[in-house]
């Protein structure tokens, strides 16, 4: 296979963590940049990921950032106004790296607004806690300093790729619906389409089938992606952005006195909140509620008016089956109140079945629910890219799609994936996505309940949250 080479990228580009998903972008960056390969340093702390890096004799810095060393470590690395700042770690604050790098005039891109170390189990106050927070601190960081060097905030998979395809799949529900639309240019337009359109909400519909032989070790968290990332976020309370059709609130629920006010967060971890949803294989699921930034971001772009008394605003949210080892890890980390001691990622090697298959449900409109997404097998991985399974690619092309944009739009300050070219992000990144594809259902969350044990459901509207909670 040839791969186009998108651009040159002088000066350093420091990669920082070299988990899963550093592992799996690297050979991305190394196909599809020109640069200079003794220009590539990782920072990596953690002893189990060095072996790769010496064998494959990429430069490191052994060392983890923190709030009091990330000026000193980075300063050291960056030459002011050339390179590219690749943050794929957890326990690092994207935002005080954003300032530092635009301080430096050097683009960067992350797949999550992370704080710093603690932040996530310091603290009693689950409001400060929420992604909610993190985004609007980012959002607040925009606003104050709009312009300047590039920055991509929270472009992996999900956040990132999947507000590409609720692009996609409105203009696809337009196309099907027989409506003649130009493909919109602005959020207010993006907006404004969706409400045309009848779509209520959006649920990040995804399954991920992928499994290996060997039965999961009891004491070990299993996943296909970083374990930390996952515990992180499972812990976070459980939020989503809050459409204008919704008619109840639900118990434990809050809303935010400040910011977009396009979210609200429920006092419970998103890891046990479950959701009725549905991919295409296997209908009808139960999803885990867990926290996201895109179910904040979508929420928000496709307000339309006043933030806090919208005309028209989606309900979006996570709803998440992740493999079946990973449900197990959850059960045995809630049930015993601790985490395992050990952590283990599922290898393209080691898996011998399953997809991932992560994609957008646009509902409640008048073809009733579009799925539009990626159904990526591990085998078909292996063969388009090393050093990761299906989870991983869907996340290490959404990062090359970042990055591409990044150099080919600098000036544009602090942006998130909903404002970026979905089209060109789409088009750098669908080789790496296996079948991307439209389904539609007519399935409802009013379906396939037990009638042994009825539940407090609202029949006027399928679609209100009150009735894809799962009590």
């Amino acid at each position: 296979m040839t791969h186009p080479t998108y651009g040159r990228i002088d000066g350093a580009i420091v990669m920082i963590g070299f988990g899963s998903i550093g592992k799996g972008t690297w050979p991305l960056i190394e196909r599809h940049f020109d640069y200079d390969a003794d220009n590539f340093v990782v920072i990596e702390p953690n002893a189990d990921n060095h072996r790769f890096l010496r064998q494959h004799n990429l430069h490191f810095v052994d060392t983890a950032l923190t709030a009091e060393n990330y000026r000193e470590v980075l300063g050291g690395l960056l030459t002011p106004g050339a390179g590219f700042v690749v943050n794929l770690s957890v326990d690092t604050s994207s935002l005080d790296l954003i300032r530092f790098c635009r301080e430096q005039d050097v683009p960067y891109i992350d797949t999550v607004v992370e704080p710093w170390a603690g932040y996530y189990f310091d603290t009693t106050d689950n409001a400060a806690r929420t992604n909610y927070a993190l985004r609007q601190a980012v959002r607040d960081e925009a606003a104050a300093n709009p312009g300047g060097t590039t920055a991509v905030s929270c472009c992996g998979a999900n956040p990132g790729m999947v507000s590409w395809f609720v692009k996609e799949g409105l203009l696809t529900l337009a196309k099907d619906l027989g409506q003649k639309v130009d493909t919109p240019q602005d959020r207010e337009g993006w907006a404004a389409l969706m409400r045309s359109l009848g779509v209520k909400g959006v649920h990040i519909a995804e399954r991920d089938t992928q499994a290996r032989r060997q039965p999961r070790p009891r004491g070990t968290f299993v996943n296909t992606w970083s374990v930390e990332g996952f515990i992180a976020e499972g812990f976070q309370p459980a939020e989503l952005g809050w459409g204008t059709h919704e008619t109840w609130f639900p118990e434990g629920g809050h809303r935010h006195e400040t910011g977009c006010q396009a979210g609200i967060w429920l006092e419970r971890p998103g890891a046990i909140t479950r959701v009725h949803s549905w991919c295409p294989t296997p209908g009808p699921q139960f999803g885990f509620l867990v926290t996201h930034n895109e179910a904040i971001s979508i929420s928000d772009y496709y307000t339309v008016g006043d933030p806090a008394a919208p005309e028209f605003r989606p309900t979006c949210h996570y709803a998440y089956h992740p493999s079946d080892d990973a449900v197990l890890s959850l059960h045995e980390m809630f049930g015993a109140g601790r985490q395992q001691t050990k952590h283990h990622i599922l290898h393209e090697d080691e898996i011998v079945e399953g997809i991932d298959e992560l994609g957008v449900l646009l509902f409640g409109h008048e073809k009733n629910a579009l799925w539009y997404g990626s159904r990526l097998s591990n085998e078909e991985t292996r063969d388009l890219a090393p050093y990761q399974n299906a989870t991983g690619l869907q996340v290490s092309s959404a990062v090359l799609a970042g990055m591409v944009w990044a150099l080919e739009n600098p000036g544009r300050g602090i942006v998130e994936t909903d404002e970026m070219d979905h089209a060109r992000c789409l088009e750098v990144q669908r080789p790496y996505l296996g079948p991307v594809e439209a389904h539609y259902t007519d399935w409802t969350p009013l379906q396939d309940r037990w009638e042994h044990f009825p539940e407090d459901i609202d029949e006027s509207d399928p679609w209100l949250f009150r009735n894809v909670l799962a009590t």
